[in-house]
């Protein structure tokens, strides 16, 4: 049964956006449309996916003032920084059409023995692509399984969170202004149980999903309940840490770790949600960190002085709050006094930056994903310390190692926390940022699968053997 999505923004809770969800028949439609779109699709050559994708781009950048004014109402970043999104999301697909020809286009293969042989290997779509997006990065995740699924030549279904539900059809109009054919990008609304009926869909050809462990699960669960096998690609939850080592360039290191744990509003699957310091360089690193933090404007996202927004609802803040003051109830300290930010109050989305010491692992705060503007902070006495605690997590997204780059010692014990550290991404003297030539992926239950780089395109499409003898002799 339909029923109305009522998006409210963050910072006042006012209703900004409605959107009706589609029953079953009309989601069984929608599905009908992507498949036969899609069988044209395929056969357009690949310079025409190309040439079409590239039109996108400059119609989607057209429009990044009002895109950047929707994203700061329904999410609540500040607005100032939304145009980095825009950014981000155009260097992706910027980067993976630059790719698309070496990825997709046939590959002859002469590795074999058999004389007589002409042996190629094709990549071809797998049908209809559903993506399942999270509204905390929204153009920037969406694109990361939709430019590989239209490049490739799939359709694609789009499902937005209720929280940015207008993403979704901010895709799908400036695609089809660009020259995509009707049918391929479709934008739905829908509620938990028509959601798991996508998944199941048998002619859904493949899953991407971005958002909570729990949500994972369950679609990836609903996936398998249908008749046909398919992919599925879980971009899950992090609690991202950072090492500290002696030699790091604390100034440096302790200005883009404050930005790694609280950049909109710390509301990203690869925030830095918990720091290990070396006990050498401890208190130097914390006294900068706070000073820094200390600096942030927080409030009205509309404004051009805030710098830290609110976070997405009022249950987010009142859990992000307990997951604090539990903390603090087992002896760990916050160092960002409570009138710095008077604005910060129970009953509001808005959360102050948070740095907790005398902090440990029997604190959720260093355990469990927090997801708002607050760092746990633990002294270590050795790289081997910093490893067993950095390890010791059910999540496994990124890491950051911050150390003195230019000395060959500090690389090699950087190269041996990479090898031994469980997580899908190692930064050196970086954080919370992805790379479109590189992988996207994590490991434990920070998910499955791939995204970005040449190896997002083997997630979208499957290979098919070409295998002719041309010759007897």
């Amino acid at each position: 049964m339909s029923q109305k999505q009522t998006t409210l923004a963050p910072f006042d809770q006012r209703p900004v956006v409605e959107r009706q969800t589609l029953s079953a028949s009309d989601l069984d439609a929608v599905i009908a449309t992507a498949a036969a779109a899609q069988k044209s699709w395929a056969t357009t050559p690949l310079d025409a996916r190309i040439a079409i994708f590239k039109k996108w781009m400059a119609e989607f950048e057209s429009h990044k003032d009002e895109l950047c004014a929707e994203l700061s109402q329904h999410m609540g970043r500040p607005l100032a920084q939304c145009p980095g999104e825009i950014g981000g999301t155009l260097q992706r697909a910027r980067h993976l059409c630059k790719i698309a020809p070496d990825c997709l286009r046939e590959q002859p293969r002469t590795d074999t023995e058999t004389p007589g042989l002409r042996l190629a290997i094709r990549r071809v779509p797998l049908g209809v692509v559903a993506i399942v997006s999270p509204w905390n990065y929204p153009y920037m995740s969406t694109i990361n399984a939709l430019a590989t699924s239209i490049l490739s030549g799939n359709s694609v279904i789009l499902k937005p969170s209720p929280q940015t539900p207008t993403v979704a059809e901010r895709f799908q109009s400036t695609f089809e202004a660009a020259g995509l054919p009707k049918g391929l990008i479709q934008a739905v609304h829908l509620d938990v149980a028509m959601t798991a009926k996508l998944a199941a869909d048998p002619r859904v050809g493949f899953l991407a999903f971005t958002g909570s462990v729990a949500g994972g699960k369950a679609l990836d669960q609903a996936a398998a309940s249908g008749s046909a096998f398919k992919g599925v690609g879980l971009e899950l939850g992090g609690k991202d840490p950072a090492y500290v080592r002696p030699d790091a360039d604390i100034p440096y290191t302790a200005d883009q770790l404050v930005d790694g744990a609280m950049f909109n509003a710390g509301q990203s699957c690869c925030a830095v949600e918990r720091i290990y310091v070396h006990e050498s360089v401890y208190d130097a690193f914390v006294d900068e960190f706070v000073r820094i933090a200390k600096q942030y404007k927080l409030g009205d996202p509309s404004q051009p002085g805030t710098t830290l927004g609110p976070v997405i609802s009022l249950a987010s803040a009142e859990r992000i709050r307990k997951q604090v003051d539990a903390a603090l109830q087992q002896g760990a300290r916050n160092l960002v006094p409570a009138d710095l930010f008077p604005q910060a109050k129970p009953g509001t989305t808005l959360v102050a930056p948070t740095v907790l010491v005398d902090v440990d692992h029997t604190m959720d705060v260093m355990t469990e994903e927090t997801f708002g503007p607050v760092i746990g902070i633990m002294k270590v006495k050795s790289d081997e310390e910093a490893l067993a605690l950095m390890n010791d997590s059910h999540y496994g997204l990124t890491a950051s190692i911050w150390t003195n780059a230019s000395d060959a010692a500090s690389l090699k014990a950087f190269d041996a926390l990479a090898d031994a550290l469980e997580t899908g991404t190692v930064y050196l003297n970086r954080a919370d940022c992805l790379e479109p030539a590189l992988p996207w992926t994590g490991v434990k239950d920070s998910g499955r699968g791939i995204s970005l780089s040449t190896l997002g395109y083997d997630q979208v499409t499957r290979a098919k053997s070409i295998h002719m003898r041309i010759s007897r002799s």
